[in-house]
């Protein structure tokens, strides 16, 4: 019985400090797992708040993009009323080229009929028929930019893009040039192409000082 008693008081020490020390322990955690949530939490309040700013920031942008697309669909509109093929009821629009070969005259006036009319896709299948059909025509440079002008208003805006540059580059004194390239920096727009976009207004405001477009092309990259 005396031998163990030692044993005993040793046991009861050990489980004493024990007793002591957890709770030292456990506090210790608590205050760890408390400065990191705080930390946590910190962290989670700052990203949030950039968020938020960006998030402020895209909603701006989007609105600029939203105004300078409805502002060169407006264009594009006001240039189709403007020169609006065949004629039609476009006012004062000045009418179609004229050939002899009646075919072809009837071919372009059909694909003219769809534009006016808004049927954009069925204009464009049909200029772009025109175009194979009849290479050397002179109507070829007219069919050309609507055929532009119909993929861009059917959203088909790299094919549109494609059209108008290859029309500026084969016919860069063509005075619908300047209008051709207003139409790709709107197709580049809609693709998100900002950096195209400014590249396009700023060579027309170069190489067309004097176009109405190149005024346009001033307003548009203000808003980029």
């Amino acid at each position: 019985m005396t031998s163990s008693t030692p044993r005993l008081h040793a046991l009861s020490a050990a489980l004493l400090a024990l007793t002591l020390v957890a709770p030292a322990a456990q506090a210790f955690s608590d205050d760890e797992a408390r400065r990191a949530i705080l930390e946590l939490r910190t962290q989670i309040k700052q990203m949030n708040d950039q968020n938020q700013q960006a998030r402020l920031q895209l909603a701006d942008q989007m609105d600029l993009l939203h105004q300078e697309i409805a502002s060169l669909r407006g264009r594009i509109e006001e240039l189709g009323q403007r020169a609006s093929p065949a004629g039609g009821n476009g006012g004062n629009a000045p009418k179609a080229p004229q050939t002899g070969d009646p075919q072809e005259q009837a071919a372009y006036e059909a694909a003219a009929d769809q534009y006016r009319n808004g049927r954009y896709k069925e204009a464009a299948s049909s200029f772009s028929t025109f175009l194979q059909s009849y290479p050397n025509s002179n109507m070829a440079d007219d069919a050309m930019f609507y055929l532009g002008s119909s993929q861009y208003a059917s959203k088909d805006f790299k094919n549109s893009i494609q059209t108008m540059q290859s029309l500026v580059k084969n016919r860069p004194e063509d005075p619908r040039a300047p209008d051709a390239l207003l139409v790709v920096a709107a197709d580049q727009i809609e693709l998100n192409d900002m950096k195209g976009a400014k590249a396009s207004l700023q060579r027309i405001i170069k190489d067309y000082p004097g176009s109405a477009s190149a005024e346009t092309a001033k307003s548009r990259l203000k808003l980029l």
